[in-house]
């Protein structure tokens, strides 16, 4: 076999990580890019290795019992929603399989039985943020490109200028923008906040973004919702011309009474990434605020949310997430709790109402203020908030001065813990290790490291974005 070859009559048996569908051909595993489990299929191969081939579907003979039809007008081109030609209650197998897999073959670990995944409840408009990125020349369809392309060609004088876009990237391209028409991912009045953007954008003939050339205004807008029904914009543009950024604000603040929260910030940097500037409050609040059950039912904790603060994207799925945390914790009153990576505190204040003390540490410090605030909007006085880099701020100093704790629980980033987060816990030698990860693959290394000296008691997946390829998994680990 060589790149370029046609295989014809693939059966797809199982879908993979990133999306990617498996096949076997001459007991070889070849990864596809299309496809459902079940189909029957043409291959264009596009990579040949030792042990593996990659190929592209090119053509489908028959169609799987499992598919279903999507629902989005960008699916194929988004790469947001990837497996929503798959039945939800398809999509939630192969993600718990992915957990197994992943803590079983990268991390060769002894697992009990692992729990039934915990599906959303919510499959559409589940996520209280989205970042729009406006573009100068939007990408345009096949079909669209090359209709423009023949009516060019009949009359020579039709020479179209480049059109500016208002959407999301195409998977993998960093200068490729396609224009958003309606997106099933965020509640209103997303879109049409989106929309009006745009369209008030257009009519003050205010310049889009080039991301090739880094030249233009407008760079990306994002809309953060909240379930107290607050709404935030966050306008990004690449130098300080308040006639342009009002043309917009004053448009959205009269179309939409939700809007709480008016931000601005300018950018003149050669990426999108804001965090280390400052945020400009044009009007309202510089947050909004969410709601959540607390775990001994006794009312709601409330969450301030700022335009760099991290927040679960599903706020509904969150709680599901959070009380399976705790419940694995097993707090009984009297423990000290580290929580590591706490962010803006959610998880720290979301436990503390059974524990003697929290302490969250946290590399952002502007999140370890929120974390603060957070716990004295909800009158919590038993945590306690550190900002350092993890591996730095976590030694045996600080488990001398703050004590060793009982009980840990870490929610890493995607790229997990660092090897001396992983060690020096097991200095620590808390009795119990709530591991919560949004990446089952670095969180299978870093388990089999603390796997010297704890067990894996409990193993629940958890899915927290629909459609897509991602699994949050959480896993209880025991000192033996």
């Amino acid at each position: 076999m060589k790149k370029g070859d046609i295989l014809e009559n693939i059966v797809v048996k199982t879908m993979a990580a990133e999306g990617k569908c498996v096949a076997r051909v001459n007991n070889l595993v070849i990864f596809l890019e299309g496809g459902a489990p079940g189909d029957v299929v043409d291959v264009m191969l596009t990579k040949i290795k030792s042990s593996f081939i990659e190929g592209k579907v090119i053509g489908i003979k028959s169609l799987s019992p499992h598919r279903t039809e999507p629902f989005c007008i960008h699916f194929g081109i988004c790469g947001g929603c990837s497996w929503q030609h798959i039945r939800y209650e398809q999509q939630l197998e192969y993600k718990q399989q992915q957990a197994a897999d992943h803590l079983e073959r990268i991390g060769g670990l002894q697992l009990p039985p692992i729990n039934r995944i915990v599906g959303s409840t919510k499959t559409r408009y589940y996520r209280n943020k989205l970042d729009y990125t406006f573009s100068a020349q939007r990408w345009l369809p096949k079909e669209e490109f090359l209709a423009k392309k023949e009516s060019e060609s009949e009359d020579p004088a039709l020479v179209s200028l480049p059109e500016p876009g208002l959407g999301y990237h195409i998977p993998r391209k960093y200068d490729l923008v396609f224009d958003v028409k309606a997106c099933y991912l965020q509640p209103h009045p997303s879109d049409a906040i989106r929309l009006a953007a745009k369209d008030e954008a257009l009519k003050n003939n205010i310049p889009f973004f080039d991301l090739r050339k880094q030249i233009g205004f407008l760079r990306t807008i994002t809309i953060r919702t909240a379930n107290t029904g607050e709404v935030m914009i966050i306008l990004q543009v690449t130098y300080d011309k308040m006639e342009w950024v009002e043309k917009i604000l004053k448009r959205l603040e009269q179309d939409f009474p939700q809007i709480t929260s008016f931000q601005y910030v300018i950018n003149g940097k050669k990426n999108d990434t804001f965090s280390d500037l400052k945020i400009e409050s044009w009007k309202g609040n510089s947050y909004i605020t969410e709601t959540m059950p607390r775990p001994d039912g006794k009312g709601n904790l409330l969450f301030r949310v700022g335009p760099k603060s991290f927040y679960q994207t599903n706020s509904d799925q969150a709680y599901e997430l959070y009380k399976i945390a705790w419940t694995m914790a097993d707090l009984q009153g009297r423990e000290l709790v580290y929580d590591l990576y706490t962010g803006t505190g959610t998880i720290a204040n979301f436990v503390a109402c059974r524990a003697r003390k929290v302490i969250g540490l946290e590399y952002v410090s502007a999140s370890i203020e929120d974390a603060r605030v957070n716990a004295q909007i909800n009158t919590i006085t038993n945590t306690e908030f550190h900002a350092g880099d993890m591996k730095d701020l976590l030694d045996n100093e600080f488990l001398s001065t703050h004590g060793k704790p009982d009980v840990v629980i870490t929610d890493p980033p995607r790229a997990g813990m660092h090897e001396d987060v992983c060690k020096i816990l097991l200095k620590a030698d808390p009795e119990r290790i709530v591991y919560v990860s949004c990446n089952p693959a670095t969180q299978a290394r870093d388990l089999k490291i603390l796997c010297e000296k704890y067990d894996i008691v409990a193993v629940q997946p958890v899915d927290m974005f629909p459609h897509t390829v991602h699994v949050e998994n959480v896993v209880k680990l025991v000192r033996r």
